[in-house]
């Protein structure tokens, strides 16, 4: 039983999966955006395939600081709900707001500089976001 955690960005998508006990949150890979959704839902089924047990997907929804639906959750609303319509895995929303900056804030402390960390940065959102889900279901 695993989860999968995306960060929908507007050029990536990070990507982080939970052990089979859903303990611990991995990031996995970040993808870029393709044309459409179709071609977005193909990266994320290769995903899916690999681990073979995701049990449910959260999606990181970035709402504005006052906790407001703004352009770019809107878009993300709009990715879920064609996910919605093509997957039978439960899809949850989690609130998201500041996991950039603070998967920003882990890289830096680490010493990776900004140039690196464009590679990793969706990813590891993608982590913080799924530890943060994680950690208030228990």
């Amino acid at each position: 039983m695993r989860i999968l955690c995306l960060d929908y960005g507007e050029k990536r998508i990070g990507v982080a999966v939970s052990d089979p006990l859903g303990l611990t949150a991995q990031p996995v890979t970040v993808l870029s955006k393709q044309a459409n959704f179709e071609k977005d839902l193909a990266g994320l089924k290769k995903i899916i395939d690999q681990y073979d047990q995701v049990s449910e997907i959260v999606i990181g929804l970035p709402k504005t600081m006052k906790g407001e639906i703004g352009p770019a959750a809107k878009k993300t609303i709009e990715f879920i709900d064609f996910l919605k319509e093509k997957l039978t895995i439960p899809i949850i929303t989690w609130d998201e707001r500041l996991t950039t900056v603070s998967a920003s804030r882990l890289l830096q402390d680490a010493g990776m500089n900004t140039r690196k960390q464009r590679k990793v940065i969706d990813k590891v959102a993608a982590t913080i976001i799924l530890r943060s889900y994680m950690e208030r279901r228990k």
